[in-house]
């Protein structure tokens, strides 16, 4: 760090230079953690001016870099605070201080906000859209906040999150703010959405990707119906609406239905209500080769990815703000 100051001011301790830019001002002291341990009462060198930063270390940092993205990273795998603190304590003989751990999840909500604000590929194979819930702290109350996420499958089959919203409620307007962001970042044609049944979210899609062809969530579907069915028979009837889904052609599909619907409009006919909602977006996923249809019947891909990250989420009671929810 002398040698540092040296070359920043231009000139050796008691030299007489007409290169020197500046002068020294003593020192300054502050602890390090390093993966060797903490070093304690490290020496800074510092110039009149206050404009010398040692490359050593960033300034106000008290850890190494390496070290700060360490513990960066045990929080983004859900690890409490009071563990991190703990392990730091155990590993490096100090464990972050509040200061430290609000750096830190600072740096995590700007690279946050630079990912949401990131450009999307023009196209997209698939889209699925459903919402989350998490418990989100507001004031003194805590509350389920749904966080409504659109998920992207590319061409080449590769998976991405597009963009995530939270909300109180899950609502049109909700949904219509997720899906304008989707188009100004760049995504503008997509082959097939994926949705479930919301009032809102249906209407927002109407609006905004009208043209573009639309499959109902078979398991949300199945499980409206099943919920007018009594307990008792619910397995049986739950077997009969399967067989309608794989069916190997769309005509068959619609046969079965018809079948379904004639045997139980009058025995249940909620259930047959139900059913017949959004009727004409149940088989849209014949139009897709079949190899495809296992994994565009439903929104399974957002709740495949949300299982690993509540794996993470469960060790939080609650958020204390939508931030750290993030």
């Amino acid at each position: 760090m002398r040698e540092e100051l040296d070359a920043f001011i231009g000139a050796a301790w008691g030299e007489c230079s007409s290169k020197r830019k500046g002068y020294r001002n003593g020192t300054y002291t502050r602890d390090l953690a390093t993966a060797t341990g903490r070093l304690e009462d490290l020496k800074v060198p510092r110039d009149r001016e206050g404009q010398f930063h040692t490359q050593a270390f960033e300034r106000y940092k008290r850890y190494e870099p390496h070290i700060a993205e360490g513990l960066t990273e045990m929080f983004v795998a859900g690890v409490s605070t009071h563990k991190v603190g703990e392990v730091a304590q155990t590993l490096l003989g100090v464990a972050p201080s509040a200061s430290t751990i609000s750096r830190l999840n600072q740096t995590l909500t700007q690279q946050f906000e630079a990912w949401r604000e990131r450009r999307l590929q023009e196209h997209w194979r698939f889209v699925y859209l459903d919402g989350v819930h998490f418990s989100i702290r507001h004031g003194e109350k805590s509350d389920s906040t749904i966080i409504l996420t659109a998920l992207g499958v590319d061409l080449a089959g590769n998976k991405e999150v597009l963009a995530l919203r939270a909300c109180a409620e899950e609502d049109k307007d909700g949904w219509a703010c997720l899906l304008q962001d989707v188009r100004r970042r760049g995504a503008t044609q997509i082959d097939l959405i994926v949705t479930d049944g919301h009032d809102g979210l249906l209407a927002a899609v109407a609006d905004l990707f009208a043209a573009t062809p639309r499959q109902r969530c078979l398991v949300h579907k199945q499980r409206n119906v099943l919920n007018a069915i009594p307990r008792r028979e619910r397995g049986d009837i739950q077997a009969e609406l399967v067989g309608i889904w794989d069916q190997p052609t769309k005509e068959e599909a619609v046969t079965q239905l018809a079948v379904f619907k004639a045997k139980y409009s009058k025995r249940y006919p909620e259930a047959v209500r139900s059913l017949t909602e959004d009727e004409e977006n149940i088989f849209t996923f014949f139009a897709f080769p079949q190899t495809m249809h296992r994994y565009i019947k439903t929104t399974n891909a957002i709740e495949s990815l949300f299982s690993n990250v509540r794996q993470r989420t469960d060790q939080i009671d609650v958020f204390t703000t939508e931030t750290s929810c993030w």
